[in-house]
């Protein structure tokens, strides 16, 4: 492996800067988190972006540096890098984000959450709206894990060689609903398999501005990150990963809002937020892809209207998921009603709306 950690030079900027900062040299020199500022030499130019990285790092591996690049935390001189086999140029100056590390063991803390089921193997459970799962930059504890690792308990074994609950599957912060957890390695490997290869049901409800056309159909998109903000995802030309939503109108309010029932046929960052927003039909209430008032705002009411506007998180809801239990095969299934702000919002609106 080669080391070129003589090239690098840190700064608090978040733009390159100038040949007076202070060189690397060493990779214990390398900052925890922050932005790392380097210039590729002639011998780079054409290396995958993800290995070069990796290798002039040295302390990260090349599939952490995949996950950076994902996360929009890499840019060129020339703007956002978001493949990781995009070709290094010679000169260039690239500046990579380092986000700031995530405690090795998270901590048992006593957060209540909703359990549906729960055996020897699993907990089915229904997560509250504004509940982190894992911990992450900025969220590193009062997570579904710190959670799940104090319901637990001491003697809870976990997954591996660690103690730690199986997290097979997410759901986004402020999206509520349906979620299974493996405490075993079988559950867990079992679960990762049919999260997979999609072989389990899960409904999702949404609360959407317009009303979808036709009203059951499917929306068909590449997903990757959006290059213009790296904390968004976008329907992409090139470079995405497919993604395939399916859709079915369960009510609808003139042509202004429909309650739709989504099902997933892949498992894409907020795929069903994207291809919702990208059809013309945003989640109400969505904080990243409701950028401006929508056009079928305009026949509601005033005070309706603001309060569909000031609803505080997107109206998305995990409403059901069933699957084979990983012990002994057996079909199960779990449902979540809307939780009580969704509900207190879709009873505001029969109360001033025809329902069609």
């Amino acid at each position: 492996m080669r080391n070129r950690l003589s090239h690098f030079r840190m700064s608090t900027n978040s733009e390159p800067t100038s040949s007076d900062l202070p060189v690397i040299e060493s990779s214990a020199e390398v900052p925890a988190s922050g932005p790392i500022h380097f210039t590729a030499k002639t011998e780079d130019a054409g290396l995958r972006m993800d290995r070069f990285l990796a290798d002039t790092l040295g302390t990260v591996s090349r599939s952490r540096v995949k996950t950076l690049i994902d996360e929009g935390r890499l840019r060129s001189d020339k703007g956002p890098v978001t493949q990781p086999a995009e070709a290094v140029r010679a000169g260039a100056t690239y500046i990579l984000d380092m986000p700031a590390p995530i405690p090795a063991t998270p901590q048992p803390q006593v957060i209540p959450f909703p359990i549906l089921y729960e055996d020897a193997d699993l907990i089915v459970l229904d997560k509250p709206a504004g509940l982190v799962v894992h911990p992450a930059p900025g969220n590193l504890d009062g997570t579904l894990v710190n959670a799940l690792l104090a319901h637990c308990g001491p003697g809870f074994t976990g997954i591996g060689a660690e103690r730690r609950p199986g997290i097979v599957h997410r759901l986004d912060k402020d999206t509520s609903g349906v979620m299974v957890v493996a405490k075993t390695q079988l559950a867990s490997d079992a679960l990762t398999t049919a999260f997979a290869n999609r072989d389990l049901d899960r409904a999702y409800k949404a609360l959407v501005w317009g009303l979808p056309q036709p009203l059951t159909g499917e929306i068909e998109g590449a997903i990757g990150r959006d290059t213009r903000d790296r904390k968004r995802m976008a329907v992409v030309e090139k470079g995405g990963k497919y993604a395939l939503t399916r859709y079915k109108t369960m009510r609808a309010w003139t042509t202004s809002l429909a309650l739709l029932e989504c099902r997933l046929a892949t498992g894409r960052t907020h795929q069903i937020r994207v291809h919702l927003s990208n059809a013309g039909h945003p989640v109400v209430g969505d904080p990243l892809y409701l950028r401006r008032v929508p056009s079928a705002a305009k026949g509601i009411g005033h005070v309706l209207r603001g309060q569909l506007l000031d609803f505080p998180r997107q109206a998305l809801h995990a409403a059901s998921l069933g699957f084979k239990h990983p012990r002994t095969g057996r079909p199960i299934s779990f449902e979540a009603a809307v939780p009580a702000d969704m509900q207190a919002l879709l009873d505001l609106i029969d109360a001033n709306m025809a329902c069609s």
